[in-house]
């Protein structure tokens, strides 16, 4: 029993031991617990702080990056940029949409944004309909006028963006609009340069037909005055007034004609060293007798006016031109004014008229006071054949001409004019380093003749303008031979090494004319040439101006000029 007894209790003890070691292991564990547990919390704690930190400064940098946004869109000059609520009421309002419009945050916020709408555009419902376009299609977008605060009108691109809350609800609408004034102001410009060239392409072509009939028309009519007889002297007397007055209408088309060419920059210049203020003094004169006694005419000329390379025939018809249009919009009188002056264009310049290169130019300033001219008519003034003169009392080549001048010459022509104010006129020119100059040759009105020891070789592919220059020289005294094209001529020089001077069209088929005399020149040393062309043609003309090694005889022509140019030539 002892034993027994003895034995319970040696359990007894070894299950409290167990149950110690387990009570330790199980405080152990708890104190590991705890410890993870406050190590856990207090970990928590840190990044509970940290994301707050976290948070906070998130919070910071949002609401600095959208002062940021605010302030850019606010400061922003160039694009009035603004918010509508979804009826259209202004809601914001930029440094730009102030600029560009006129109005101040105080006076527009609140008020409907058709206020920058144009009447008419007001009328057909335009300011709801751009809205509903951007809430359709996503955007809207448009080129249009819109108003200044004080009624006037500026050429506008307008965006209006639809913005929608997080739950897809349109709030209001973002409206972007640009001043596209000068830009269109630009791109009409080079819309109008595009049209003037396609205008001047057609008028070019002709032109130089009728240059070829009118070499034809006028060279018979002399043939005819020259040979006039009759046995009954008022039957002859008649004759020679028909004569004289078909003589007088062939001139005169010759002459449009001409203006025809220079408005196309077809026109062969021969451009000189000039100095323009020699040229406007010595044409003061003949613009006084030309416009008569009502209109005073005043010349302020620049003293260290820079000198210009250009042809000073050319120059002194487009003066001309320019003062009898004042004249015709001064009807009771009044003052044209030409100025001459010196001008530094600068790419500023440049950038609001780029017909224009930067540099130095002379200014030739023609003025009137007289009626003017409305925007409508300024944009069509230099257009051919546009007049607001009566019928039979222009043309409407006068300006054209000026304008096409000036072009081929390297230069450009500014137009300003307002009704009631008057019309002024800008010729610019480029300025010429060189000190050259040139001296006219003196003129003769007399005829020379030819000898028949010197041969003239005839070259035109139309047969009347061909047939008349070969009676003329054959009349002249000359030895002639005549061929249609460039191939003829030279079968033609090989057989006749003797021929002097090769009288050839330009626009010849196949060969051209320049062609012909290279070849011609190299079968031929000392080979003298006279070219002959009813407009400028690219073989003989570049930038405008003739080859320095070409002598030119523009069609059309007369016996006359044809007798002097030739006896030129042949004589150096």
């Amino acid at each position: 029993m002892t034993e027994t007894a003895g034995g319970d209790f040696r359990e007894l003890l070894a299950a409290n031991e167990r149950l110690q070691r387990e009570l330790l292991r199980a405080r152990e564990e708890n104190a590991r617990l705890a410890a993870a547990a406050h190590a856990a919390q207090e970990q928590l704690a840190r990044l509970s702080e940290t994301l707050e930190a976290r948070i906070a400064e998130r919070t910071a940098e949002l609401f600095e990056s959208e002062r940021q946004f605010r302030q850019l869109v606010a400061g922003v000059k160039d694009c009035a940029i603004y918010m509508l609520d979804t009826t259209g009421h202004v809601m914001t309002w930029n440094a730009g949409a102030q600029r560009i419009k006129g109005y101040s945050a105080d006076e527009i916020l609140g008020r409907h944004f058709s206020a920058f709408y144009t009447p008419e555009d007001r009328a057909r419902g335009a300011p709801d309909k751009a809205l509903a376009i951007a809430l359709e299609a996503g955007k809207y977008e448009a080129e249009t006028w819109r108003l200044h605060k004080d009624g006037t009108r500026f050429w506008a691109s307008v965006l209006i963006d639809p913005i929608a809350s997080a739950e897809g609800k349109i709030v209001g609408f973002a409206k972007i609009t640009r001043d596209m004034t000068e830009r269109r102001a630009i791109q009409e410009q080079l819309h109008q340069a595009q049209k003037m060239e396609a205008i001047g392409q057609l008028t070019g072509g002709v032109a130089h037909d009728f240059n070829n009939l009118l070499t034809v028309i006028l060279g018979n009519l002399g043939t005819l005055s020259r040979h006039i007889l009759a046995e009954d002297p008022a039957e002859e007397a008649r004759l020679r007034r028909a004569v004289d007055l078909a003589t007088r209408g062939a001139q005169r088309a010759a002459v449009l004609t001409s203006q025809l060419l220079s408005f196309a920059r077809r026109q062969p210049l021969n451009p000189k060293p000039t100095d323009v203020n020699q040229l406007v003094t010595r044409m003061s004169d003949l613009i006084h007798r030309a416009l008569g006694e009502d209109i005073e005419v005043r010349t302020v000329l620049d003293p260290d006016l820079w000198r210009t390379e250009l042809d000073p025939h050319q120059l002194e018809s487009a003066l001309l031109n320019l003062a009898v249009n004042a004249r015709d919009a001064m009807p009771q009188g009044g003052k044209l004014t030409i100025d001459t002056a010196n001008a530094d264009v600068d790419a500023r310049y440049v950038a609001l008229y780029p017909d224009i290169s930067p540099g130095q130019y002379i200014v030739i300033c023609v003025s009137d006071n007289g009626i003017g001219m409305t925007s409508e008519v300024m944009q069509r003034a230099i257009d051919p054949f546009y007049t607001t003169k009566p019928l039979g009392e222009g043309t409407g080549l006068g300006l054209s001409q000026v304008f096409g001048f000036v072009r081929q010459s390297g230069g450009c022509l500014k137009l300003y004019s307002e009704p009631g104010q008057g019309t002024t006129v800008k010729l610019y020119f480029p300025r010429l380093a060189s000190t050259e100059s040139v001296d006219e040759p003196p003129q003769t009105n007399v005829e020379p003749r030819g000898d028949p020891s010197e041969t003239i070789l005839v070259v035109e592919d139309e047969e009347n303008v061909r047939a008349y220059s070969t009676e003329s020289l054959r009349e002249l005294g000359f030895s002639v031979l005549e061929a249609c094209d460039g191939p003829s001529a030279l079968r033609l020089l090989d057989k006749h090494p003797e021929v002097d001077l090769l009288f050839t069209d330009v626009g010849l088929p196949g060969m051209n004319g320049r062609q012909l005399v290279s070849e011609a020149c190299r079968r031929l040393p000392g080979l003298k040439v006279l070219y002959t062309t009813g407009y400028a043609r690219n073989a003989i003309v570049h930038q405008g101006r003739l080859d320095s090694d070409v002598e030119l005889l523009p069609k059309p022509f007369t016996r006359e000029e044809l007798a002097v140019r030739i006896h030129a030539v042949l004589n150096g």
